[in-house]
């Protein structure tokens, strides 16, 4: 019998809780249950990988890349920034779901990567890091002989 991972059951429980209050705050997430999960959704990303590369695409429209900070440290990957205000606070708005603001998102990696290596490119407010895998990351095929 296959026992429920608890802490994927908390960490879903987790997600479905942000997703409701999302709208009441700006866009901040409720902080998650565990130390060390995320807390902020913001900016949605997406993950993938080939033979010798991470891909990490992050949806920021509106965000100057001036004001973004990339940090790989310990198998993580930080994205923060700033989204500014502008002129809308002399607006009088009768919905606003876009944040502003700082942010701040932590990507854990499915392996190593060489950081020194790491590339960045902001168009159209999709944000790509391009991260090579660390030689030990990277498959080996290994030979099988006769015996």
């Amino acid at each position: 019998m296959a026992y429920p991972d608890i802490f994927s059951e908390m960490e879903n429980l987790r997600r479905e809780i942000d997703d409701a209050f999302r709208g009441f705050g700006m866009g901040r997430a409720v902080p998650g249950f565990l130390p060390g999960i995320g807390t902020s959704r913001y900016p949605a990303i997406n993950l993938g990988e080939d033979h010798d590369n991470l891909y990490v695409q992050a949806l920021m429209p509106g965000v100057d890349p001036q004001h973004v900070e990339l940090n790989i440290m310990k198998g993580t990957l930080t994205i923060a920034g700033e989204r500014k205000q502008g002129d809308e606070n002399e607006k009088t708005w009768h919905r606003r779901e876009r944040g502003m603001g700082h942010f701040l998102r932590a990507v854990e990696l499915p392996s190593a990567v060489d950081p020194n290596k790491a590339k960045a490119r902001y168009d159209n407010g999709i944000l790509t890091v391009t991260l090579p895998k660390a030689e030990e990351a990277k498959p080996k095929k290994i030979n099988v002989s006769v015996a």
